[in-house]
């Protein structure tokens, strides 16, 4: 009838405004990854640290994964209000980069960089939770939905390194504390019905919700297929450690400006934006699995080039190969996450994934980085590339033994089958 709006389109403009709320969340994350990332080290080396100092410091808020983010995003869970989590988790990093401008020697800037543990390091879990639970249940594509992290990312990576290229390294700590506060602006933007856990019911309709247990957590690390998706894409995301802690020192020792830096970091995520936009038909096609393999073996070239040191042009070429190193292995990973795991779970499996990925392996490979590079400079790719090649093996087991289902529960690999097909646009299997 005229005037009134249809249940399908109110439902339609409920869609939308989600996927606004999501991605604005997504771009003020990735206003904070786009400083620190990139940055960081070049801010602790202009404070005179050393390589080996630079790799524990920067290893240290990955190590606090290992513990902080499963055990805070159970807690999440068990309370079923992530919202309110991820809220103080964006205050608690205001501080903690706050304590981190103001600490003086090796010491201190280790407790600060413990502060950054304790209160960031589930600002990416949690929001990938809710950014998960939003687009199940409203039918989003995430890669549509993820792509303004990617844009945010861009323009701060971009901004960023005009800016020291200006006024110097100095001012990179301050832009953290900015984009951190963004941040808590961000979270207040999340719908409440979203951040709320919907409970499982163990039996019939008029069974009370069953309440997350401890044992729900460790059953997903006695499932050996999840297991073999963490040895996997660990060991595809772990081998970018040398990217992240020296990428931006060893361009600047090869000559390469501030400005130069920052388009390097940009063409890389610029890349990645186009492989989201179309997330949905790539993963709808090929399948979660055999993207994860794709990934894993662009990723294993692209160190073995980078350990040639290439000239700025054939270095910018290799960034584009970040579509597929970073962005395909991500999207790899958050369809299997979907699909692989129940809602009342997913904020834990989340916690988890960010242990092993971002927290052990990641900061084991970080701190190997340092004598690395240290010792080889940009040789030291060679050794990512290896590190990739094992986890291309490990998607390659994954991809042989999982189709499609929840794998809680499972005791041993199932037989031998190809991908299960998603079951909608932005799924995957």
């Amino acid at each position: 009838m005229d005037g009134f709006a249809s249940p399908e389109n109110a439902t339609q403009a409920t869609s939308r405004a989600l996927a606004w709320r999501l991605g604005f969340l997504y771009a003020v994350l990735f206003l904070i990854i786009g400083c620190y990332l990139p940055y960081l080290p070049v801010w602790l080396e202009w404070r005179g640290f050393t390589p080996d100092q630079i790799a524990i410091l920067l290893a240290t808020p990955l190590f606090g994964r290992i513990l902080i983010a499963p055990s805070i995003s159970f807690v999440a869970d068990l309370l079923g209000d992530r919202r309110f989590v991820l809220i103080l988790s964006a205050w608690g990093s205001l501080l903690a980069y706050g304590t981190l401008w103001v600490s003086s020697g090796f010491w201190q800037m280790f407790f600060a960089m413990v502060l950054v543990a304790l209160a960031s390091t589930t600002l990416m879990p949690l929001t990938e939770t809710i950014a998960i639970t939003g687009i199940r249940r409203a039918r989003l594509d995430y890669g549509k939905v993820r792509l303004w992290g990617s844009l945010s990312f861009i323009a701060a990576s971009l901004g960023v390194g005009v800016v020291i290229q200006q006024a110097g390294a100095g001012l990179v700590v301050p832009l953290l504390m900015g984009a951190a506060a963004l941040m808590i602006v961000g979270t207040y933007f999340i719908p409440h019905d979203l951040a709320v856990t919907r409970r499982a019911k163990p039996t019939g309709e008029g069974t009370p919700p069953r309440r997350l247990r401890l044992s729900d957590a460790t059953a997903l690390m006695r499932s050996p297929l999840f297991l073999l998706f963490l040895v996997a894409t660990s060991l595809v995301h772990g081998s970018h450690a040398m990217l992240y802690a020296f990428g931006s020192l060893h361009w600047r020792a090869q000559g390469f400006s501030g400005g130069t830096i920052g388009a390097l970091w940009s063409i890389g995520v610029i890349a990645e934006v186009l492989l989201f936009a179309v997330s949905g038909r790539i993963v709808g096609r090929i399948g979660s699995t055999r993207l994860l393999v794709v990934a894993g073996f662009m990723t294993a070239l692209r160190w073995s080039l980078m350990a040639f040191d290439p000239p700025l042009w054939a270095t910018a070429i290799l960034q584009t190969l970040h579509a597929m190193s970073f962005g395909a292995a991500h999207l790899a990973a958050i369809h299997f996450l979907t699909h692989a795991i129940p809602e009342d779970r997913s904020a834990t499996a989340q916690g988890l994934f960010s242990a092993v990925v971002a927290g052990l392996v990641m900061g084991t490979a970080t701190l190997l980085c340092g004598p690395l590079y240290a010792s080889f400079g940009g040789e030291a790719y060679a050794v990512m590339a290896a590190i990739a090649a094992v986890g291309t093996l490990a998607a390659m087991l994954l991809r042989r033994h999982w189709h499609g289902g929840i794998v809680i529960g499972h005791a041993r690999l199932d037989r031998p089958g190809s991908d299960a097909q998603p079951q909608s646009a932005g799924e995957g299997g």
